[in-house]
């Protein structure tokens, strides 16, 4: 077992969460539903997940989880671009977001490589 509350990725991936939340409060109204709602579900398994991970008694058991996580933060990714397509947020909001989306997956990546199974 892992302390997730130690984990930079956990940390970084909590900052993540508050950046999309500020960035979807300025979502349409009639998105509330739909994409702000399901963005905002995507970006909160990211942190969450790793918690839970980290709670499992085996490296092969984290991994499942961190495996999964991945696949939250390339959904957030894709409803970014989406937004963006959408006219929701600016191409400068993208770019800002990416750089700490693409961060948050690279330390997945290294602490999925960095377990074992």
């Amino acid at each position: 077992m892992h302390n997730f509350k130690e984990l930079k990725v956990w940390q970084k991936s909590r900052e993540l969460v508050k950046e999309v939340y500020l960035l979807t409060k300025k979502f349409p109204k009639d998105e509330l539903f739909g994409l702000t709602s399901q963005i905002r579900r995507a970006v909160v398994s990211i942190p969450s997940n790793i918690a839970e991970g980290c709670g499992r008694n085996t490296d092969k058991d984290t991994k499942r989880f961190i495996d999964i996580t991945q696949g939250s933060s390339f959904e957030v990714e894709t409803q970014i671009i989406l937004a963006y397509d959408l006219e929701y947020i600016t191409k400068e909001e993208v770019n800002k977001i990416w750089e700490n989306i693409n961060e948050v997956q690279r330390m997945l990546r290294g602490f999925g490589n960095s377990l074992k199974g």
